[in-house]
């Protein structure tokens, strides 16, 4: 629709884990849309955590739809209309709020392994841990996984490994899960789980906490500067 402004508006597409405005604004999911520096819309006004959480608690739910669709298409065209007027500041007015929590320490939140077993915070405290979200459909997050099995058995019993899959089929799960090479605690990503871990959908994302189950770090998307980031910073952990 960005051509109905006659080459004064143009479309890009970005990284959520390489934008500066994602970063700037605390967006950890996507689908999130910009104009220019104004958020426009957040992965909740689509419906998301996933498919039938929160069905209509969003704007442009459900979506997609043709209601939806026209009701975005329609806010849309609204806020770029007022930026190309200069009316910044009532574009702002009628976006949605800006920042999405984080988590600030590991949850208390029970994690029920493929295997059956049950992990509890008090099981984790103690040792550096770090949390993966990842999804079978998700490229970038198999070579985070195979980094992850390499630092486990770096590490050892120092590094606690949990992988949560979202979106994901439990058969093609318990594939990789049999994989030696990734001695991980393997679980499913339940709605109840992933919002204990801050509600984050998007894949991958890497949490990583301290001994004391506080919030270390956490890492959006695979960036060419994550498996360094992230290993300067455990190896600070590990000491």
């Amino acid at each position: 629709m960005v051509k109905e402004f006659g080459g004064r508006a143009r479309f890009v597409s970005e990284n959520y884990g390489d934008s500066r405005l994602a970063k700037r604004f605390g967006v950890t999911r996507y689908p999130a849309i910009f104009v220019d520096d104004v958020l426009m819309a957040t992965p909740k006004d689509f419906g998301f955590y996933g498919r039938g959480e929160g069905a209509g608690d969003g704007r442009y739910t459900p979506f997609p739809g043709a209601a939806g669709e026209e009701r975005f298409r329609a806010d849309l065209s609204r806020t770029i209309t007022l930026i190309l007027a200069g009316q910044k500041d009532a574009a702002r007015a009628q976006a949605p709020p800006a920042r999405e929590s984080e988590i600030a320490a590991l949850p208390a939140a029970t994690i029920t392994g493929l295997d059956g077993k049950r992990l509890a915070r008090a099981d984790l405290l103690g040792h550096v841990v770090v949390v993966e979200l990842w999804a079978t459909w998700c490229v970038p997050c198999r070579s985070t996984l195979g980094w992850l099995g390499e630092l486990k058995q770096a590490h050892g019993d120092r590094l606690q490994v949990v992988t949560v899959a979202v979106q994901s089929d439990e058969g093609d799960v318990r594939k990789l899960a049999a994989r030696p090479e990734l001695p991980f605690v393997w679980a499913m990503g339940t709605p109840e789980l992933v919002r204990a871990l801050g509600d984050v959908t998007a894949v991958p994302t890497l949490l990583i906490f301290d001994r004391e189950g506080r919030t270390a770090a956490t890492f959006f998307g695979a960036p060419p500067s994550l498996h360094a980031a992230a290993e300067a910073k455990l190896a600070s952990l590990l000491e």
